[in-house]
């Protein structure tokens, strides 16, 4: 058996280690007042937090064995997969681990979060801020790229690190760390009154305990001018014990409609407690929405697009967008063809009512709305706008 512990010196840096450090590492979680640690907290201390135990737990060890560590054309060339752990750590909660095929180093699911030498290999066209985030900054941890909404990035980390993520560079350093400090912020937005609807985003905003997160919605609840506040997140699907009855009686109770945008992309991701969270979401009243990455060899097949897509309305979640990947850096394994995205979506709408196909769309730094990719008209992409 190969040990790659020993490569891993920073593996754990800036992520919660156990429960004894959770509040140092991240002061957010934990609201004084608790007497108990919850299910979902105690989760995600407990979360694989390197190859070896990745590997250990689905029974890969043999596979790594056989690597040629010389090779340059090895995707798992131990020493380089090092290199792009200490990059981005590995992080990927139990729930979401047993939802895995043990023997399979393919599984759709691994593959989005299993780091590989391809990370570390400079692609023309790929960034560190693909979609424009640092030029929207607002204010500290404020982005506002479309009208009438700005976007809050209110923690900068998740319950799981998936590989192709968009913001794997972003300065989480520079957003607020404390309740305090949103002080700037919360004034632009007061000062704003075209401004109706807030995301938190992150990270992940339901890393936030209840206490935290509950006195950031009661802030902004104080703004006259909002109406919405909209919560990005992928925790309902891959730490479902966070969608417990004080979260959603709290959301439910609040002045601002709230909408809920998870993020799933193949339909393996949608069983179990999964979809059993995301049942109570939407049974509570509140609107659900998933936004999927169109992802090589992961989800580019219209087979799967069109389970996912059914496992998710048959919960009473809204396929709203699939997304072309965002051109971060380290994540060029992942692109697909835009065709094959178009393809896609072609043979969805002769497969599902109109409202299970998800539009396909692609951010433009710098443009005011997400844009649509749609069929060749006359020969050329034709295209149209989203908000």
């Amino acid at each position: 058996m190969l040990n790659l512990t020993p490569y891993f010196p920073n593996l754990n840096r800036g992520m919660i280690k156990d429960l004894t450090t959770m509040n140092k590492t991240a002061p957010t979680l934990i609201s004084p007042d608790q007497k108990t640690i919850p299910l979902w907290q105690q989760e995600m201390a407990q979360a694989i937090r390197s190859v070896d135990e990745l590997y250990n737990r689905l029974e890969l060890t043999d596979l790594i064995s056989k690597y040629d560590k010389t090779s340059s054309n090895n995707s798992n060339n131990p020493l380089e997969v090092t290199q792009a752990v200490q990059q981005f750590p590995v992080l990927v909660p139990e729930s979401f681990l047993k939802r895995m095929i043990p023997g399979d180093v393919n599984d759709p699911l691994l593959r989005q979060v299993l780091p590989v030498s391809q990370e570390l290999e400079t692609v023309p066209g790929f960034s560190s801020d693909p979609v424009g985030d640092i030029q929207a900054v607002l204010a500290p941890g404020m982005l506002q790229k479309y009208h009438g909404r700005a976007l809050m990035v209110t923690v900068g980390h998740c319950a799981i690190n998936c590989r192709y993520c968009f913001r794997r560079s972003y300065p989480y350093q520079q957003s607020p760390k404390s309740f305090e400090q949103w002080e700037t912020s919360i004034l632009k937005i007061k000062e704003n009154p075209e401004i109706e609807e807030i995301i938190l985003s992150g990270g992940d905003p339901l890393v936030l305990n209840d206490h935290k997160l509950g006195q950031l919605i009661r802030e902004l609840e104080r703004i006259d001018h909002l109406q919405r506040i909209r919560i990005h997140t992928r925790l309902p699907i891959v730490l479902p014990s966070r969608v417990t009855d004080q979260l959603l009686d709290m959301l439910t109770s609040s002045r601002l409609q709230p909408f809920f945008v998870v993020h799933s992309n193949h339909p393996n991701e949608i069983v179990d407690d999964c979809a059993t969270a995301l049942k109570r979401i939407v049974r509570a009243g509140i609107p659900v929405l998933n936004q999927s990455v169109l992802l090589r060899q992961i989800n580019d097949e219209t087979e799967i697009q069109e389970k996912l897509c059914n496992r998710l309305i048959n919960l009473g979640v809204i396929p709203y967008y699939l997304h072309q990947l965002d051109r971060a850096e380290g994540t060029a394994h992942f692109e697909t063809e835009v065709e094959v995205g178009l393809k896609i979506i072609e043979e969805l709408k002769s497969k599902l009512p109109g409202y299970a196909v998800p539009r396909y769309v692609r951010e433009i730094p710098g443009e005011s709305e997400k844009t649509e990719l749609v069929n060749r008209v006359e020969g050329r992409h034709s295209v149209s706008v989203l908000n």
